[in-house]
Order: C-alpha cells, then sequence, then structure tokens
C-alpha cells in the first residue's frame, strides 16, 4: 500500500512505545493521523511532538477493549478527517503466571485488551475502509510470542498467538476489498509494555520482583522503536503479512515447524488413517 498524504491513520496505543513511533514514520510519509489512547495527558505531549513536525494529528481516548468507546474513536475520526485508510491495532498489555493459579478476571483483561480490542478495531474500521473504494490497511501488533510458546506467559501467548491467526484469515477475506494485513511479530522492543502488568484487575506486581526486574533489563535492551516503524512502514508498502524484526529468531522458528511437520508425519502411520485418506 502506497502511504502518502491522502492517507488517514487510526492508531491504538498510539501515546507512545510502537504506536507513537508508527505515528511518527506514517506521518512522515504524509499521512494523517488520529491517536487513541487511554490518557488524555499523554496524547497531547504525543500531539504536540507530530504537530511541530507537521504532522496532522488528532487524539482520541479510548480503551480498545469498550466497543462503545471505539465506535465513538472511529467517528471522531472521520468527523476529523472525512476517511481512514490505515488501522494500526497496536494497544496490548503482557500478563503471565503459572498455570492454576491465574485469576479469570486476568485472564479476561488481557483477552479483551489483546484480542477483542484487535477485533474491534477490524470489525468498526472495516465497513468504514470499504465505503470510500480506495483500500486499505490491518497492522494488528502480535509478537514472536505469537509463534513459539515458553513457560510463564501463558495468557500472553494465547492472546498473540490468536491475533496471528486471525490475521492470516484477515489477509485473505479482506483482499477482495482491496484491504491489505499484516501482524507485526516483534521480540524485544524498547517500550512499557513489561509494566502493563502492574495494572492487572487484581493487582500490580512489586516492582522489585525479580523477574519484572528481569524483564525490565531484557526490554530495555530491545530495538529502537523507530527502526521497528520504519520496518514496519515498509513492510506495508511491500504488503507483506509477517512483519518480523529480530532475525536470530529464526532458528526458533524453523525448530517449532520441524516439531509441527514430525508429528504431522506421524499421523500417517496410524492404519485408520491411511485408510481414510485411500478412501
Amino acid at each position: 500500500m502506497k502511504i502518502d498524504n491522502e492517507s488517514v491513520a487510526f492508531i491504538t496505543g498510539g501515546a507512545g512505545g510502537i504506536g507513537f513511533a508508527i505515528a511518527e514514520t506514517l506521518g512522515s510519509r504524509g499521512a494523517k493521523i488520529m491517536l487513541a489512547d487511554l490518557d488524555q495527558s499523554k496524547l497531547d505531549e504525543a500531539a504536540a511532538m507530530l504537530s511541530a513536525k507537521g504532522v496532522q494529528v488528532g487524539t482520541v481516548v479510548c480503551d480498545v477493549a469498550d466497543e462503545q468507546q471505539m465506535r465513538a474513536a472511529a467517528a471522531a475520526t472521520i468527523d476529523q478527517f472525512g476517511k481512514v485508510h490505515i488501522v494500526v491495532n497496536n494497544a496490548g498489555v503482557a500478563l503471565g503466571g503459572v498455570p492454576g493459579e491465574i485469576a479469570m478476571k486476568d485472564w479476561r483483561w488481557i483477552v479483551d485488551i489483546n484480542l477483542i480490542g484487535v477485533a474491534h478495531g477490524v470489525e468498526i474500521f472495516t465497513p468504514l475502509i470499504q465505503s470510500h473504494g480506495e483500500g486499505g490497511y490491518f497492522i494488528n501488533t502480535a509478537s514472536m510470542a505469537g509463534h513459539g510458546a515458553g513457560p510463564g506467559m501463558g495468557p500472553y501467548h494465547a492472546t498473540k498467538f490468536a491475533v496471528v491467526g486471525y490475521s492470516e484469515a484477515l489477509k485473505l477475506e479482506l483482499a477482495p476489498s482491496n484491504i491489505g494485513v499484516s501482524v507485526l511479530c516483534p521480540a524485544w522492543v524498547k517500550t512499557n509494555i513489561h509494566r502493563s502488568a502492574l495494572d492487572k484487575p487484581t493487582g500490580g506486581s512489586d516492582e522489585s520482583d525479580p523477574q519484572f526486574q528481569a524483564m525490565a533489563t531484557v526490554i530495555d535492551g530491545g530495538l529502537d522503536p523507530a527502526d521497528v516503524a520504519e520496518w514496519t512502514a515498509q513492510c506495508v508498502e511491500a504488503d507483506r503479512l509477517y512483519i518480523f524484526t529480530h532475525p536470530e529468531f529464526a532458528g526458533a522458528i524453523d525448530q517449532r515447524y520441524a516439531m509441527i511437520k514430525a508429528d504431522y508425519d506421524a499421523c500417517a502411520d496410524f492404519p485408520a488413517f491411511q485408510k481414510k485418506a485411500e478412501g
């Protein structure tokens, strides 16, 4: 998709981190930007920085887990800019824990933001993009955690795997409407996502906890969001489905799919399945 001064982009989680970096990058290509986030003061700061660079920008306070707030944010975007072409479903939170010890209200919190928030963006904005007939694009933020799992972060993996699968389906379903789809799958990026767990419904973690500090150290050594955003824009322009950012994780992906292939091949040795295939 071409990104230029005719483009209008709506970005959730847009006041900081990857969302703001994408706003800067799209804005540098001429796009008009509507930033959505939870905190008006942070939105004002972000908008001021974009305006200083000559970007046309609006802001709207919005909780992506709330359908009515998302519909109001979409209406505000149309009111200000007339139409929308690019939707960046970027807002997200992190949550880990031990199976059997994770409160269901915390599960619902992360699913509502990381998955239902993306679904709200797609369901609400798809008709708006289709209505002007100029085509458009969805960028859904997942993670490398949507392609491989490890212990301790089950809820996060569950939501990010879901966003990857959802985006794969959308790529096929929206192509006839000239709407492209990319799923952003970074590993470590210098953002504050690790701090989001402090806001989970059952109460925040202790920042002095060794696990929290270890995560903070890893994230602090991650990629600059500006580099992730520039690569994201280039992948959108190239119509890539998967936007990966860490070449060093290629071996982990190869290992995962080798395990899948081995277990898939194993089913061919089960007699009942052989007969079904022959029949």
